[in-house]
């Protein structure tokens, strides 16, 4: 073999070398790290607890937030399910995602911790479609009034200070279905039957109406996100507002005096759920996702950054004498007694069209 033979050969050889490097580049790029998609709402992707899952699990977590019951029902239904692996609907939507064929039945064999769970949530149908279960209960809580301690020394003690003159410019409130409940309970329709706010007649509703357009005067900004009262709260523009145990405490953390309190009316509040969308790609990691949001010490985590109440209730253990009294797990029992939890609300497009009507008044 000549010297040209030689150089052509080695030549052959380096490009087989080549090529070979290439498809084992390409083979190793095509293994792109797994995304878990979640549509949830604030507070629930926080990488306080989130980052130990994407390294046990080598994925990756991209969330997105929801600012309404309404907001999730219209993305879902608006043809973006697809996009989202978890959602986190809320007890109000939660049994029409499970009946609709939105979200995918549970292997409650892959999730361990369901059986630590609270049997008072597990029990609730909400999410149960015949001998299916659709999402796990996972965090749920009150919609308090939150408000400035300057302004307010003592905690107020019902909703109608809402509507004092005293507070013109200084009020906000959820954009949200909760602000009709709200207005309802003023009026005294949550008497004898708190469930009675999610089944309103045409002139409850109509007088509901009346009473809210009658706040608009006190009403700086109506709220969308949690994040958005904050900054109301921070920035001096309001002194009161419907919001959530979140919002106090992230005022807290960032050395604002807010107080929180469920006033005498009581309030409503919300059990969110975790669901796997039908149409996720992801099922397997999801399920892993579920299980893991739903053990002792990520419930413990999330109540760290929300201060919800955990829907399970051994993360107890993992909390100080002050933070079970905080959250009420000392005394579960009473404090749902103060709590009208969202239901299912059969008339909800009349509902919105009266929020809307309040929303549009001048």
């Amino acid at each position: 073999m000549d010297k040209w033979e030689e150089r052509m050969k080695w030549q052959r050889a380096g490009r087989l070398w080549l090529l070979l490097a290439t498809v084992v580049c390409l083979a190793a790029c095509s293994k792109k790290t797994p995304t878990l998609n979640l549509l949830v709402w604030e507070g629930y992707a926080d990488p306080s607890f989130i980052t130990a899952f994407e390294n046990e699990n080598h994925c990756k977590i991209s969330a997105s937030y929801m600012g309404s019951s309404d907001e999730l029902m219209a993305k879902l239904r608006g043809g973006s399910a697809g996009n989202y692996d978890v959602i986190s609907p809320s007890s109000d939507v939660a049994s029409s995602i499970a009946t609709s064929g939105l979200a995918a039945p549970l292997d409650l064999a892959k999730i361990p911790s369901y059986s630590q769970l609270s049997l008072q949530l597990t029990s609730l149908p909400l999410v149960h479609v015949k001998d299916q279960i659709y999402g796990v209960p996972f965090m749920w809580g009150p919609d308090p009034i939150v408000y400035d301690t300057t302004a307010f020394p003592q905690p107020p003690d019902s909703w109608n200070v809402f509507w004092d003159p005293k507070y013109k410019g200084k009020v906000s409130v959820w954009d949200d279905l909760s602000t009709v409940y709200m207005a309802a309970q003023v009026l005294g329709y949550d008497k004898p039957d708190p469930s009675h706010l999610y089944n309103l007649s045409d002139p409850e509703l109509e007088a509901v109406k009346k009473k809210l357009l009658e706040l608009k005067p006190n009403i700086r900004k109506m709220w969308a996100t949690g994040g958005e009262l904050t900054n109301l709260f921070e920035s001096h523009e309001v002194v009161i507002a419907m919001g959530w145990p979140l919002n106090t405490a992230d005022l807290k953390k960032a050395g604002f005096p807010a107080g929180e309190t469920i006033p005498k009316e009581n309030t409503t509040g919300w059990i969110d759920h975790l669901m796997i969308t039908a149409g996720s790609e992801n099922k397997e990691l999801a399920h892993k996702f579920l299980e893991y949001m739903v053990e002792a010490k990520t419930q413990k985590l999330v109540t760290d950054k929300t201060h919800y109440v955990p829907a399970n209730p051994q993360a107890g253990k993992l909390m100080t004498a002050d933070e079970v009294k905080t959250l009420h797990l000392d005394d579960v029992e009473n404090y749902q007694k103060r709590i009208y939890f969202w239901q299912n609300v059969s008339r909800r497009a009349k509902y919105t069209e009266i929020w809307n009507d309040v929303k549009a008044a001048q």
